[in-house]
């Protein structure tokens, strides 16, 4: 059923209409459709539009009509109408008769739209908050009970300073907690509603809508109607924090894929989310991580495509503003199953102690500390990293690590040198003299995690 059918003498060409349609994907918005409508019957009753007793029965068709479709969505695509708009208006007609025809009076389809779109975006960003928190919480846990793991960091993908598996853990835990701040802060500003905004210059009937906002749980009305039907800033910002957090899922992602490679071999995934190879039988593949750093270029994708399509777009809602959907909807869900997939990773993975602390002791990770010592000796910052560097290639000559230097070989560089050095440059040495705040050492470590664990209420 078409909505605007009256100006016209001609039907529309089947290939327009095809191209027109948007029930193909704006079907998902059925219940924040059904929502809003009742919402705004009852203003429609206030305002004596309707009656008590047929905004009663408006309400209860659409409430009949969400349970019937609530489980069996593609129901809907098997209508020929536009969108879920009128896929609603025409089946709560069908219910009810001529009443149905009195519900849209008084509203727009633009100011339907927008406030359907941010009654969705609403849902899912408590959905997503919720799951990030979960993702935070895996970390958190992780990095308490593998604590005494330490491992190499890395710069350039060389190993770099030692560091701990804990330490590592709540590296990704800041990420997700400006994650989760940002999307409280699109929260705030998307809670607003534009219902009441009519096509673009507000409603004639004389409606309360801060009220009106408040029963659909919106903190307020949002207060220029030509503003509200044409916003689509939520979406910019709901897909820029996609955008920022895939990033951070995608950087975990190919750190993990590293530490389980032969060649670094700090970790073994599960087999419940690896897979294996069609032709090389002793293969394990990563392939959750994978596709979680690939999904990362398609939630980068769809933030471009809205910024290109609100591009010089003038007031108010032109129809370019359908592509604002398909690309949200798939990048949300594809979000949300990427932080699911990460927590299923880490409850899953096992952490091998040796091998990492062995990389630790083989890359030289300890050189910085002989150079730290010298300058407590009085040896200026340049010359003490240059006999470091030059006790490096020394030992990398002997295929030694630093430890393994003889004390004579260390006072060939330095006579201030003594044999104290060795304490100084145990790995333990090197984390524990790292105690400043948000350093490595395990005492900051532990008590970052104390704070996160009280923040995020795991006991």
């Amino acid at each position: 059923m078409a909505l605007w059918g009256g100006r016209f003498i001609n039907e529309s060409h089947k290939l327009f209409k095809e191209f027109n349609t948007s029930l193909s994907f704006d079907n998902v918005l059925v219940e924040e459709d059904i929502i809003a409508s009742i919402a705004w019957s009852k203003v429609l009753m206030k305002i004596k539009v309707i009656t008590e007793k047929e905004q009663t029965t408006i309400e209860s068709a659409l409430l009949e009509l969400l349970m019937e479709i609530k489980n069996h969505t593609k129901n809907i695509l098997a209508s020929n109408c536009e969108d879920i708009h009128s896929w609603v208006e025409e089946n709560l007609i069908n219910k009810i008769g001529q009443l149905g025809k009195k519900l849209h009076t008084g509203r727009s389809r633009n100011d339907q739209i927008t406030t359907d779109l941010k009654l969705w975006c609403r849902n899912k960003i408590y959905l997503l908050l919720k799951n990030l928190i979960e993702l935070q919480k895996n970390f958190i846990l992780n990095a308490e009970f593998n604590h005494d793991v330490i491992m190499p960091g890395y710069t350039h993908l060389q190993r770099a300073q030692p560091i701990t598996f804990s330490y590592w853990c709540l590296a990704y835990v800041e990420m997700l907690r400006r994650d989760v701040s940002r999307l409280k802060d699109v929260l705030k500003r998307l809670n607003t509603s534009p219902l009441g905004s009519g096509a673009l210059s507000g409603t004639a009937w004389k409606i309360n809508r801060e009220e009106l906002a408040s029963s659909m749980g919106f903190d307020s009305a949002t207060n220029n109607a030509l503003d509200s039907v044409s916003d689509r800033d939520y979406v910019i910002e709901l897909l820029s924090s996609a955008s920022i957090s895939m990033i951070h899922l995608s950087r975990f992602s190919e750190d993990m894929i590293f530490f389980n490679s032969g060649e670094a071999n700090f970790i073994e995934l599960s087999d419940s989310i690896t897979s294996g190879s069609s032709l090389m039988p002793q293969k394990k593949n990563p392939d959750a991580l994978e596709l979680i750093r690939a999904k990362c270029g398609r939630v980068h994708g769809a933030l471009m495509s809205i910024l290109v399509v609100l591009k010089s777009l003038p007031l108010s809602y032109n129809k370019d503003m359908q592509e604002d959907k398909e690309g949200l909807f798939d990048s949300i869900k594809t979000w949300n199953d990427c932080v699911c997939m990460a927590i299923l990773v880490l409850k899953n993975m096992k952490i091998k102690y040796e091998s990492c602390r062995k990389a630790a002791e083989e890359g030289y990770s300890n050189a910085t500390e002989i150079a730290d010592y010298l300058v407590k000796k009085g040896v200026a910052f340049r010359e003490a990293h240059n006999i470091s560097g030059q006790l490096v290639l020394r030992a990398i000559s002997e295929k030694k690590s630093l430890n393994d230097l003889e004390l004579s070989v260390f006072q060939n560089y330095s006579k201030l040198i003594k044999d104290d050095i060795y304490k100084h440059i145990t790995l333990e040495s090197c984390l524990d003299k790292r105690s400043s705040k948000g350093g490595v050492a395990p005492s900051q470590v532990y008590e970052e995690i104390i704070k996160a664990k009280k923040r995020l209420n795991i006991f």
